[in-house]
């Protein structure tokens, strides 16, 4: 699955360094030549190999220009009319810019926007010095996606205007004073000028080869060197360093979190909250200053390569910004992200004086060592490996049924997902795979006897695409265990990954690695998972978007469509207690304080998502305050954090990070009703099948 970001979106929700540029004219940004000649190889490799290849043509130049001017400016609020009209005269243009290797065109569009972006932002500050008056009544635009472009200069200065007012008002709301709110906004503002000044050629390259790959297919991508090796790191679960998670706080790089066995905990050297203000390598290598340095130069200045030697100048957290440094050593190592695993837990659910015990697995991702594993290495890192291991760990503690949560799982390894489903399913078929030919190959999972023959649940949601999708259907279609919570993403396509250097044989590392899209998947039922998912046999409510999120939101998605069935046996009968599962649900949930608090929950999210406009009137947002207030008091008790929970106005890098560090506990040991939910249905399931003596009964199915 793919996840589409703009560029202001990230600069926010990054947080990046707050020390100060003088306002002043942003740099200006030129192509280099590895960028076009990748570009031009791309586009090559694009029209020959995609499963459905799309000419670079002027009707594709046309999209690439538009998805490029998104991806900057989705909220239209940069670029004026006269901005966007000029571009659109060179619309036509953007296919000859990559065949001519000449890529000054989307270079010059994101110029003019950094330009853009350092007048609103100055004037945003200007604003800051007068206060506001909220007594008016006036409203201001949220969702401006397909708002007109501002026709001119004063007409995107009351845009701003309306936008700095929402700020102020949001925070005087949560209770700050003007003082507090003048000095915590500026700093916002001003973050975003600095990131400005910071942005290099290779950002521009990459936000328009993903407009241009996302124009092709809305899951073919491009990577750059750090992109690819980030990828890497998701797939593997590991990485060479010195297991810190860093974050940018106020100018410094600092230690958000230690990574249980990495060198940086094992040394005792290291705390959260610790401020890293200058690296070096080796035993005497200078000492570089990294202050307001962007933190993905510093985590490639951090990694490196096994048993070597990083010295880092180190401010304590308990120190303020004229306390004593001191610089420690480091000796990288293999960092294994086990928190980015699988992982295992135990429901209790009782039901008329008989407990059952349901076996949690949540698993994140279908993560590969793919380099190990083509090494030979007997232990390499796997999705279905950890899951196998967890599994004889729930044997052992008796469970009753497995519950598999691949909730916001996009996906991952083919292979993974096939010898998951043997996991659970045995020998078989799990999907049926066509080429750009036509040719349909079946895909099998080879292992002799399911690791777990017992009862099945698959907790799935908007989020859970690709592979999660592959291991879902599959579970469906051999009524091995029953499916619960949203319809999925829908992503039935598959990917490849091709490396444009070993491609041209190049000796240097410079065009970096493109994914695309080569072929489809399909069910062993003959259907596809491609735009309507997998549906769930027994619903749940959910907070995502099916408008913004989903290949239905794609609007070059590939169709629906079916083929021939493969043949496989059906080893089990969960169809047959399906009714009776639903019924207890709806009884059970329509008791459940909790659940009903969620659904209310979420239609409130809903509702908050379509509103198109707020009010900058402070008595009509505190009246909206105060309703919100009364139904959670008639409640009783806060809504498990999700919707009406008080709002600081803070994004989280303005918060201090031990409250930050709070705030995401609080959200991770909320209670999860979802989940609850679906393991009492996989103990309904368990008690049923036992009760009917219907599990597992082998029909064959053509």
């Amino acid at each position: 699955m793919r996840l589409r970001y703009s560029f202001f979106g990230l600069l926010l929700a990054i947080a990046p360094a707050a020390y100060a540029l003088e306002p002043g004219t942003p740099p200006v940004l030129a192509p280099l030549d590895r960028q076009a000649q990748a570009a031009n190889i791309s586009a090559q490799f694009l029209g020959r190999y995609s499963y459905k290849p799309v000419p670079l043509d002027d009707a594709l130049s046309v999209k690439i220009m538009n998805s490029f001017i998104k991806s900057l400016d989705p909220d239209r609020s940069f670029f004026l009319k006269s901005d966007i009209d000029s571009f659109a005269a060179n619309s036509k243009k953007i296919d000859d810019a990559i065949e001519d290797e000449d890529l000054k065109l989307p270079f010059s569009i994101f110029n003019v926007y950094s330009q853009r972006v350092s007048e609103r932002l100055t004037y945003a500050r200007e604003l800051l010095k007068q206060g506001f008056d909220f007594t008016q009544r006036e409203e201001y635009s949220v969702l401006r996606d397909d708002a007109p472009w501002p026709q001119s200069q004063q007409e995107s200065n009351d845009l701003w205007r309306k936008r700095v007012k929402s700020d102020w008002l949001r925070l005087k709301l949560a209770g700050s004073q003007d003082a507090t709110i003048r000095e915590t906004l500026d700093k916002r503002y001003q973050n975003v000028l600095d990131r400005t000044y910071r942005y290099k050629s290779d950002d521009v390259f990459q936000s328009f080869m993903a407009a241009y790959t996302t124009s092709v297919d809305p899951h073919t991508d491009y990577f750059g060197a750090r992109a690819a090796a980030e990828f890497d790191i998701s797939m593997s679960l590991s990485l060479v360093g010195i297991g810190a998670v860093l974050q940018e706080r106020d100018g410094y790089t600092t230690i958000r979190e230690l990574v249980p066995g990495g060198p940086a905990q094992l040394s005792g050297k290291l705390a959260v909250g610790d401020r890293i203000a200058g690296v070096a390598q080796g035993e005497d290598g200078p000492m570089k200053d990294v202050v307001g340095t962007r933190l993905d130069e510093i985590v490639q200045m951090i990694r490196g390569a096994k048993d070597s030697v990083v010295r880092l100048d180190v401010l304590p957290a308990d120190t303020g910004e004229t306390g004593s440094h001191r610089v420690i050593s480091l000796v990288r190592d293999r960092v294994s992200l086990e928190k980015q695993a699988a992982q295992k837990s135990i429901i209790p659910v009782e039901d008329k004086g008989v407990t059952r015990r349901i076996g949690v697995i949540t698993l994140p991702a279908f993560y590969e060592d793919f380099e190990a594993r083509r090494k030979g290495e007997k232990n390499y890192k796997s999705a279905s490996r950890d899951v196998a291991k967890l599994l004889v760990e729930l044997k052992q503690e008796n469970v009753d049924g497995v519950l598999i949560d691949l909730r916001d799982n996009g996906g991952g390894s083919l292979s993974e997902a096939i010898e998951l489903t043997g996991l659970f399913v045995g020998k078989g078929p799990v999907v049926q795979q066509r080429d750009a030919k036509g040719k349909v190959e079946i895909l099998k999972d080879d292992q002799s006897a399911p690791a777990w023959a017992g009862p099945v649940g698959v907790l799935i949601n908007r989020g859970s695409a690709s592979a999660s999708e592959i291991f879902a259907a599959a579970i469906q279609d051999y009524g091995r265990g029953v499916v619960i919570g949203e319809p999925s993403f829908g992503k039935g396509t598959v990917q490849t990954v091709v490396d444009l250097d070993q491609a041209t044989r190049s000796s240097e590392s410079k065009y970096g690695e493109l994914k695309l899209t080569i072929a489809q998947f399909f069910r062993v039922d003959g259907g596809t998972t491609q735009l309507r998912g997998v549906t769930p046999d027994i619903s749940l409510p959910g907070l995502s978007d099916p408008k913004t999120l989903g290949e239905a939101s794609y609007d070059n998605a590939l169709p629906w469509t079916r083929i021939k069935p493969a043949k496989y046996a059906a080893v089990g009968n969960v169809a047959s207690v399906l009714p009776q599962l639903q019924t207890q649900h709806e009884a059970r949930i329509k008791d459940d304080p909790d659940f009903q608090r969620f659904i209310e929950d979420a239609a409130e999210l809903k509702q908050q998502r379509e509103k198109k406009v707020i009010s900058l009137n402070e008595a009509e947002r505190r009246a909206e305050l105060a309703a919100v207030a009364s139904r959670l008091k008639a409640r009783e008790q806060i809504n498990n954090g999700l919707v009406g929970s008080e709002d600081d106005g803070l994004q989280a890098n303005e918060r201090s990070l031990s409250a930050e560090i709070a705030l995401e506990d609080a959200r991770k040991n909320a209670k999860d009703v979802l989940k609850n939910e679906a393991s009492a249905i996989v103990a309904d399931q368990a008690t049923l099948l036992q009760d009917s003596n219907a599990q597992p009964g082998r029909a064959k199915r053509n």
